[in-house]
């Protein structure tokens, strides 16, 4: 794509608040790289708390849900850059599950990056830097057939 050409996308019709946009896409990076589970099969983002469901064969202890606290505040403070990248759907194949696109989806996708942790696609506004979003807490979770929710917000 030439660098002055704007792609285009699929209208989006949320409004989310970005520190906790960019906190979901750490939570999901995280619970994939400790425990090995896809990203989150529902989620509720908003400014005051959140919470996101993910698909695990037990529930966590409570040293795991810590960790899992600590990992996403440790991404945080390493102060990575948030960027964007637009690519094809037939580059993106390869890289991601495109399971999630709309049925009529545009040909353009947006990939946001965190830093070298995550990266996946999203149409969605973000922070500029981990440096902003501030301090991750999980207020609550738990489990029950088979999916652990895990409520969180930012302080």
């Amino acid at each position: 794509m030439e660098q002055n050409q704007q792609p285009q996308l699929n209208e989006h019709n949320k409004e989310e608040y970005p520190p906790m946009h960019t906190t979901e896409h750490i939570v999901n990076q995280t619970m994939v790289r400790l425990f090995g589970c896809g990203r989150a099969v529902s989620a509720h983002i908003e400014k005051k708390k959140s919470k996101l469901d993910f698909k695990l064969p037990q529930p966590l202890s409570d040293d795991e849900i810590r960790q899992v606290e600590e990992t996403v505040n440790r991404v945080i403070q390493e102060h990575l850059p948030v960027t964007t990248q637009y690519i094809t759907q037939a580059e993106a194949r390869d890289r991601f599950d495109l399971g999630r696109l709309p049925q009529n989806a545009s040909d353009t996708v947006r990939v946001v990056k965190v830093g070298d942790y995550d990266e996946c696609l999203c149409i969605g506004r973000h922070v500029e830097n981990t440096s902003e979003i501030g301090t991750f807490k999980i207020i609550s979770h738990d489990y029950k057939d088979g999916i652990l929710r895990l409520r969180f917000k930012l302080l």
